[in-house]
């Protein structure tokens, strides 16, 4: 019998409910490389799955089936052909391909239909409906290049596919596609999938591959996975990036996030498979552990303008009230309100920090550094914290300081250290409320 700890399992449940909240009837096209139910993935990863249909989340799942199809070729003494990034599908690579679809439709379906007890599938229904939603046109020949039956999507029927995920089901797509001639084209799994998120605009686009993401230093491979992209950033990367040949190219799945964000898609991801449970961390932790390409536009972090003065105020409020935070009168924050940095989010406040600085002590303070609850624990008070530390620098002081009563470990985490309310401006010491008992913490801006 396992072990439930509830000092780790409470904070944990509860740091993740937010983004329960947030998903809940939201749609995410899952897109799978080949590779991934070549390596044995495919139970551990159908009972992920299984359970973000549990919480709400209306799914299409796309898969790939590049070394299934390079399988039958061997196995019928044919070579796979590529150019472009492209499979060359001659009549032998098409009768490949279909068969590989048709051997994966029939193993993915049977990872949703189990139901052991004891295992994450208990109790678990989840349909599978699979049908012709692609239209296909054939990709022709390209720099003197021939590629027979391969074909790029044409249209999608967004409007079937999203009355089947309205009624509970897990739609499946393989990467084929039909012209209006009933003429079969093989496509890509990542051209479907991109395709696919641009009709429904997804609220998200997820490709599950051999790649762990986007590497912060292109030239090393083994530098950290940048996690968020903004999209202007993304499109720039590819401009500097070589046009990619085969999946482990950097540019291969970004090329494609780019394109789905671009389209109307609000957040593309890339992550690894070999990671068990990546799906689930990139969805229900902030930073995740793959990379994001976002829209900067959803999500911005800027110095606030009096159009935010009213989401401030519901902002401090709560934390006003329960003593946390001094309280502030409107007439304050108005006059105040170009020394406050805030997080918004399509349109709404959910984090703030303002900036008062003391330009004879070299120093400034950092007041009202506030996260709503429903994003806490997601490091964005750390993102608040970095960007009033850059204005700071930029004004040319030495440090920043907070005056707190309950949120000093934070602080202390974060490189500020405890001094004596003596060390304060001489304008802010005269402001020192001695009932009231605040720490005082100061950060060295290097």
């Amino acid at each position: 019998m396992s072990l439930v700890f509830p000092h780790t399992f409470v904070p944990w449940f509860r740091a993740v409910a937010p983004h329960i909240h947030a998903y809940h009837g939201k749609t995410f096209v899952v897109a799978i490389t080949g590779e991934l139910i070549a390596a044995g993935k495919l139970s551990s990863f159908a009972q992920d799955l299984a359970i973000l249909h549990a919480m709400g989340i209306k799914l299409v799942l796309v898969h790939g089936f590049r070394p299934q199809v390079n399988e039958q070729l061997r196995s019928k003494g044919h070579e796979a052909r590529y150019s472009h990034g492209l499979r060359i599908t001659d009549a032998v690579a098409l009768d490949s391909a279909q068969e590989a679809a048709g051997q994966l439709r029939f193993e993915i379906e049977a990872a949703f239909s189990q139901g052991l007890p004891n295992t994450p599938m208990a109790n678990a229904i989840v349909r599978v409906i699979s049908g012709n939603f692609l239209t296909a046109r054939p990709v022709g020949i390209v720099d003197g290049v021939d590629f027979i039956h391969s074909g790029v999507v044409r249209k999608v029927d967004g409007a079937a596919i999203r009355k089947a995920i309205d009624t509970g089901a897990m739609v499946l797509l393989s990467p084929f596609g039909f012209s209006p001639t009933g003429e079969a084209f093989n496509l890509t799994m990542e051209d479907v999938a991109t395709s696919t998120a641009i009709a429904l605009q997804a609220d998200k686009l997820l490709f599950i591959t051999e790649v762990p993401g986007i590497h912060e230093d292109m030239n090393d491979a083994e530098s950290p996975i940048d996690t968020e992209l903004a999209l202007a950033d993304a499109e720039r990367l590819l401009t500097s990036l070589p046009r990619p040949e085969k999946p482990t190219d950097p540019a291969f799945y970004l090329q494609h996030c780019v394109r789905a964000c671009r389209g109307g898609v609000e957040r593309s991801h890339i992550l690894p498979f070999a990671m068990d449970g990546a799906l689930l961390m990139e969805v229900f932790t902030h930073d995740g552990i793959g990379t994001m390409v976002v829209d900067e536009k959803l999500e911005s972090l800027r110095e606030a303008t009096s159009d935010d003065i009213g989401g401030v105020l519901q902002l401090i409020e709560p934390f006003e009230q329960d003593g946390t935070l001094v309280k502030r009168s409107r007439t304050e924050i108005e006059r105040d309100i170009g020394h406050y940095t805030v997080i918004e989010h399509d349109g709404v406040i959910f984090g703030c920090a303002a900036l008062y600085p003391y330009p004879e002590a070299r120093t400034a303070e950092m007041a009202a550094l506030t996260v709503s609850p429903q994003v806490q624990s997601q490091g964005d008070g750390e993102r608040i914290l970095k960007r009033v530390e850059q204005r700071a620098k930029a004004m040319g002081l030495d440090s920043i300081f907070v005056l707190t009563t309950r949120t000093m470990h934070w602080f202390i985490k974060r490189g500020f250290n405890q001094v004596d309310p003596d060390w304060l401006p001489e304008a802010r010491k005269r402001k020192y409320n001695w009932d009231r008992r605040s720490q005082v913490l100061v950060k060295k801006l290097g």
